[in-house]
C-alpha cells in the first residue's frame, strides 16, 4: 500500500467527516487563551469548518477523522469495511500537530475529532482520547475540543473524553431502532443509549465535582447526537418524538438532522435519492419551536405524519389555530407573542421592552420584527387589527414563499 503524506491525509480525512453534521460549538465556554498556545480566528483552509455559537460568533473547527478505516458495515455510511474508497489514518502526533499547527496560525479555534471503527471500539477511543489529552496536557492547548465518543468504549475511557474535551457526541443515526438492527447490525441501539446516558452522569457528577474543586468541568458544552432523515421511512413525527426523548431523558444540547445522501456501491434497502434539502430545514426549525419557543412535538406535528414542507411550522401550527389569534402585541404575555409567526425570541423580548415606555404601533413592530406582511394577519397594535384576515381562506396561499424560493434540493 501506497505511503500517504499529510497533506493527502488530511484531504481525505477531512472530506470523510463532512457527513457528520453534529459539528457546531454552540453552547460551548469560551476558553481563556490568554498565555496558552495560540489565539484563534475564522480563516478557512482545508478541513476547516464553521460554527456558530449562541451569541453569533462564527466558529472554525479542524474537522477530520483519525481514519476512515472501520471494521463495521453499516449500509449508510461511505466508510464502510465493504466500501471501495481510498483509506487513510493518521497516528495521534500528527493530528496534535495539525491542529495545533492550524491553532497557532489563527486558522481554526478549536477541534472536532471522529474516527471509524478499528481494532475495536477501545482501542479507538483510546486513541481519540489520546488526542485531547496530548494536546491539553502536553500542549497547553485552550480550544475547543469536540470528540465523538464510540458506544460500545469502556465507561472509563468516555469518562476521561469528558474531562478533555468540551463536548461529547454520541450518533444515533437512525430514528428507528429495528432500522438501525437492520442497517447498521454492529451497532446496538440500547449501548448507544447507554452511552448517552454514561455521559449524563458524567455531567452531573462534574457539576457537584466542580462546585466543590477547582476540577475542570465534565464536557461543559454536553452532549448532542445526528439523526439521518431520509434513510429509511420514518416519519419526520417519529423523527421528533426521538429528539423530544433524548433531550427529555438525556439533557441533550442538540440533536442535528442531517438528510442523506446516497452513497457508492450502497444497498438496495436504500434510498436511490436524497430527500429534498428543505425536508432538513422543517425539521430544524421545529426542534428550534420545542427547543425555545415552548412547543410541544404534538403541536407542531398535529395530525400528519410530516412536517408541511410549502410553510415552516410555526405558520402551519398557527394556520391550524387560528382561534388563537390575533394576539395584541401591548398586551399578551411572553409565551402568546412567541407563537405568533414571524416573532422570533429577540423580537418579543423586544417588544416586552419597548411597551414597558410606549403603546406599540405597527410601525413600532415593523421595527423590531424582520417582515410585517407575515405579522400583521396574526397581531392587534395600538393602530392595527386585521379583521377578517386572519380567518381568510387565501391566508396560507398568501403567506407562502413563491416556488421559487422552495428549491432546496
Amino acid at each position: 500500500m501506497a505511503v500517504l503524506d499529510l497533506k493527502r491525509k488530511l484531504a481525505i480525512l477531512s472530506d470523510a467527516a463532512k457527513y457528520d453534521a453534529s459539528c457546531a460549538s454552540s453552547g460551548s465556554v469560551k476558553r481563556d487563551s490568554v498565555g496558552g498556545k495560540g489565539m484563534g480566528s475564522t480563516d478557512g483552509g482545508m478541513g476547516i469548518c464553521h460554527a456558530y455559537a449562541p451569541d453569533g460568533r462564527c466558529i472554525s473547527l479542524l474537522k477530520i477523522l483519525l481514519t476512515n478505516f472501520c471494521v463495521y458495515d453499516c449500509a449508510y455510511c461511505v466508510n464502510r469495511v465493504s466500501s471501495n474508497i481510498t483509506r487513510a489514518r493518521f497516528s495521534v502526533a500528527e493530528v496534535v500537530d495539525l491542529t495545533l499547527g492550524f491553532y497557532r496560525r489563527n486558522y481554526i479555534e478549536g477541534l472536532f475529532l471522529s474516527s471509524g471503527i478499528i481494532q475495536s471500539p477501545d482501542y479507538t477511543m483510546e486513541q481519540l482520547v489520546g488526542v485531547a489529552r496530548t494536546l491539553r496536557e502536553v500542549h497547553d492547548f485552550r480550544g475547543y475540543i469536540h470528540l465523538k465518543v464510540i458506544p460500545e468504549a469502556a465507561p472509563a475511557l468516555v469518562n476521561e473524553a469528558g474531562l478533555y474535551a468540551d463536548r461529547l457526541s454520541i450518533n444515533i443515526e437512525l430514528p428507528r431502532d429495528e432500522s438501525l438492527k437492520s442497517l447498521a447490525p454492529e451497532k446496538d441501539a440500547a449501548g448507544i443509549q447507554k452511552a448517552m446516558g454514561a455521559v449524563r452522569l458524567g455531567e452531573e457528577a462534574g457539576k457537584d465535582k466542580a462546585i466543590k474543586t477547582a476540577a475542570p468541568k465534565f464536557a461543559p458544552a454536553g452532549q448532542s447526537t445526528q439523526l439521518i432523515v431520509g434513510a429509511d421511512e420514518a416519519s419526520d413525527g417519529e423523527i421528533l418524538k426521538r429528539s423530544e426523548t433524548l433531550y427529555g431523558a438525556y439533557r441533550l444540547r442538540r440533536v442535528y438532522y442531517s438528510a442523506f445522501s446516497p452513497i457508492p456501491d450502497a444497498t438496495a434497502r436504500l434510498p436511490l435519492q436524497r430527500p429534498p434539502l428543505v425536508r432538513e430545514h422543517r425539521l430544524y426549525q421545529a426542534d428550534w419551536l420545542m427547543r425555545f419557543y415552548g412547543f410541544a412535538r404534538a403541536e407542531i406535528i398535529g395530525e400528519a405524519e410530516d412536517l408541511d414542507l410549502a410553510i415552516d411550522p410555526k405558520l402551519a401550527w398557527a394556520l391550524r389555530n387560528r382561534g388563537d389569534f390575533p394576539v395584541d402585541v401591548n398586551t399578551a404575555d411572553r409565551e402568546r407573542l412567541l407563537r405568533v409567526p414571524g416573532l422570533g425570541v429577540k423580537a418579543v423580548d423586544r417588544i416586552l421592552t419597548e411597551r414597558h415606555f410606549t403603546r406599540l404601533t405597527l410601525a413600532n413592530v415593523r421595527q423590531l420584527s424582520r417582515g410585517i406582511d407575515k405579522l400583521k394577519p396574526f397581531i392587534v397594535t395600538d393602530d392595527w387589527s386585521p379583521g377578517g384576515l386572519t380567518d381568510r381562506d387565501d391566508l396560507r396561499a398568501r403567506l407562502a414563499p413563491p416556488p421559487e424560493q422552495m428549491q432546496l434540493f
